[in-house]
């Protein structure tokens, strides 16, 4: 009995993880990739190091998920992050557990994470051709029968898509997964950039560029009502917003800039340890201890240089004042700036500085216990092509990990008449 035929494409982590699991299983297995090199995407993920996964619960994780985060459970109870911890131990990868859950290589080696799972694939019998773009998947009375490439066609028993999603085109992710799925009756939720940095109004973010802020809350309002709230940090890049924060906070905002909201604020509170009266009193004695010292020195003890000219312009604080001259009411203009430093998002970034992409192939027309297509038999769907997207820290890579092994798992098991999971 010759062995069932299983197509990947997209050497990306999820379509690996999807590859290696069914090779396992016993299904012959090979992944189409229209790039150069398997896992491009992989190697630079993490500024370079690599961010696996998230020792969080499952619940955590699916509420890191937003609406979308239900369809995930079952991904994640078949296959979740102390199994991604395991098998990567198995590769000869040592992790390490990072603030916030976060889970990453010892070494810190994006590249050497990639070539581990590209070499476990290949070991479990995986055959990975490379420079081969899909240009169609062919079908048959409503059945995936294989897939046509820019060199010839391949046929299969069964083809899992997993070509990623529109963030970093220049690694593969081109968004040509979704024209696939869409030529197949597939409905896609609009694409937009997520984890993204976001664009400020005026100049403020070239003023600033290169500063770093920590530990310090951030709120946003759009017409007035507050959406999102996050503590953390945040960098100033040029004549964007970036960091951990702006990445969260992202999501949201970009969807109310596509829904046309006209003002939307960011405002971050850089001093949230103190309440007002506490400010106030820590003001109120720098002042007196100061008292012969001009207002831009004194702040020095409580901002970033690259704040203070800011501060006094906004504040309309003279510089030249003593902490003698600072009135009461000069005092409070002060606190208030400092609880509630605000500045207008205007925009946000294009899909080649987004971390991930948010919308795609629509999760009502996906099993969510096996990967496969309500719409076409045979076609399993996995990673960052199905419309789910979640905060940065682990939780986007380890749910390609889980909806590429589901796909694969699945896959196998279905090609040899088993019981799917």
């Amino acid at each position: 009995m010759s062995k069932p035929k299983i197509i990947v494409i997209g050497a990306g982590p999820s379509g690996m993880f999807a590859a290696g699991e069914a090779a396992k299983l016993g299904a012959e297995v090979i992944i189409l990739e229209k790039k150069r090199l398997p896992g491009i995407k992989l190697r630079i993920t993490g500024k370079g190091r690599c961010n696996l996964t998230n020792i969080a619960p499952i619940p955590d994780f699916i509420e890191r998920f937003g609406k979308n985060g239900k369809f995930l459970r079952q991904a994640f109870h078949s296959f979740f992050s102390h199994d991604v911890r395991a098998l990567f131990s198995e590769m000869g990868v040592d992790v390490q557990t990072e603030r916030g859950g976060r889970v990453f290589p010892k070494d810190n080696d994006a590249p050497a994470i990639a070539e581990a799972l590209v070499n476990w694939t290949k070991e479990q019998g995986v055959k990975i051709i490379t420079e081969t773009a899909v240009t169609e998947l062919l079908t048959e009375d409503n059945k995936i029968i294989g897939v046509k490439t820019n060199s010839k066609n391949y046929f299969a028993d069964r083809v899992i898509l997993a070509t990623g999603g529109k963030s970093y085109p220049v690694t593969g992710s081109t968004g040509d997964g979704y024209n696939f799925a869409k030529l197949l009756g597939h409905s896609i939720i609009p694409l937009r950039p997520a984890l993204v940095p976001l664009e400020v109004k005026g100049d403020i973010a070239e003023r600033l560029n290169k500063l770093h802020l920590k530990n310090i809350n951030a709120r946003v309002f759009a017409d007035g009502k507050k959406t999102g709230e996050k503590f953390g940090e945040l960098f100033f890049r040029s004549n964007t917003l970036a960091g951990p924060i702006i990445l969260s906070l992202s999501r949201n905002i970009v969807d109310q800039i596509n829904a046309n909201v006209k003002n939307i604020i960011f405002t971050i509170d850089l001093k949230p340890a103190l309440d007002d009266k506490k400010l106030d009193g820590r003001l109120l004695r720098e002042f007196q201890a100061n008292n012969k010292t001009s207002i831009s020195e004194i702040l020095k003890k409580l901002l970033p240089m690259q704040l203070i000219e800011i501060c006094l312009e906004q504040t309309s604080i003279d510089q030249h004042m003593t902490g003698s001259q600072m009135t009461a009411n000069d005092r409070k203009k002060l606190r208030l700036w400092l609880k509630d430093f605000k500045m207008e998002i205007t925009g946000y970034r294009p899909f080649k500085e987004a971390i991930i992409t948010n919308g795609g192939v629509n999760t009502k027309e996906i099993f969510p216990k096996t990967m496969e297509s309500k719409l076409i038999s045979n076609l399993y769907i996995a990673g960052e092509i199905l419309d789910v997207n979640g905060d940065t820290g682990g939780y986007n890579l380890q749910a390609s990990f889980s909806t590429g092994w589901l796909a694969g798992h699945s896959a196998a098991l279905s090609c040899f008449s088993l019981k799917k999971v």
